[in-house]
């Protein structure tokens, strides 16, 4: 276990928060929460049949167990659906026949305030976990779009903050133009912030180019994007466009970039799109035996975390720690 979850679990147990987790058919969302139980790390809400979750034969003691085809809620729940989408033409019976889909059960627990925030994805997309999310809990205040990001935590490496992390954005925006790439860099900065202690966050916009070094459009959209950055944000520690190795590498950051604030000593590394972020995060997750955790979602008006579909439990305690320290801030 690295220092960073350490942190995150110590901080969760601080101040509990009740998180849903919708996926009581899976075993590994069911073997998350008996370690979650055990260590006191939240107070969980599992949804699914009790019957089934019971089979599992695991220590589920002090679970909430709610089914959510049977359940006393989904009336109220699928009255105040209809209500929140009425503008977009959705009736009672349409809200009722949601009320089925575990997501979307969950999602009006969240807006109801009976949980505190929600970790899916171990068997959904990220789609099935995002669009519930903005239809019922919407955006945060302020937030100008929704992003991802990964908290990566590499064994035995000196680069980065120990060995952490930052990766944005791996999950979510397909192809963002400059202006996007830009405001993920933002909600990149601040995560980081709001989550690693002892470090400043020092956020490198990747490109298979530095400094120009190749010309093509590509490369200039990255460019663009840290020239918006800057612009927006004068005060962060941000640079691009650069190249991987001259992002975290010192000795080859001097020597590409010499001049560059950044270069050689990034933390927060923000892929140019979701090609580049999603290979980018699964090799270091499987070649380097890094702990990767997330997608976590930033820009919703409630904590709601994505997981991939190849999660372990393991992987599922340490999303839920995070989820919990968010809605301690929220």
């Amino acid at each position: 276990m690295s220092a960073f979850l350490d942190t995150m679990i110590a901080q969760a147990k601080s101040d509990k928060q009740t998180i849903v987790l919708p996926e009581g058919n899976d075993i590994r969302t069911l073997q998350a929460a008996e370690k979650i139980l055990a260590e006191g790390i939240a107070d969980l809400i599992i949804l699914g049949n009790p019957d089934d979750i019971a089979a599992a034969g695991l220590n589920l003691e002090g679970a909430r167990i709610v089914n959510p085809l049977t359940s006393e809620l989904r009336e109220g729940f699928a009255e105040r659906l209809a209500e929140l989408r009425a503008k977009k033409g959705m009736t009672r019976e349409q809200a009722l026949e949601l009320m089925d889909n575990e997501l979307y059960f969950g999602m009006m627990m969240v807006k109801e305030g009976q949980a505190a925030g929600l970790v899916s994805g171990a068997c959904h997309s990220t789609g099935d976990v995002l669009r519930p999310a903005l239809q019922i809990l919407k955006t945060a205040p302020g937030a100008s779009m929704v992003s991802s990001f990964f908290i990566m935590n590499v064994p035995d490496c000196e680069l980065g903050h120990k060995g952490t992390f930052l990766f944005s954005d791996c999950g979510l925006e397909v192809q963002p133009d400059a202006e996007r790439l830009a405001q993920i860099a933002l909600n990149a900065e601040a995560a980081w912030r709001s989550l690693i202690d002892g470090a400043e966050p020092v956020v490198a916009m990747l490109s298979h180019s530095s400094y120009g070094s190749a010309a093509n459009d590509d490369a200039d959209k990255v460019a663009r994007a840290t020239a918006l950055v800057k612009e927006l944000a004068p005060e962060m520690a941000v640079d691009g466009e650069l190249q991987l190795d001259a992002a975290i590498v010192p000795e080859i950051g001097a020597a590409k970039a010499p001049a560059s604030p950044v270069a050689g000593r990034a933390n927060v590394l923000v892929f140019p799109d979701i090609d580049a972020g999603n290979i980018g995060y699964k090799l270091v997750q499987r070649l380097a035996k890094a702990e990767a955790y997330g997608p976590i979602l930033q820009g919703i008006a409630a904590p709601v975390n994505d997981l991939s579909r190849g999660c372990s439990a393991e992987d599922i305690v340490g999303v839920v720690a995070i989820t919990a320290v968010q809605a301690q801030e929220k």
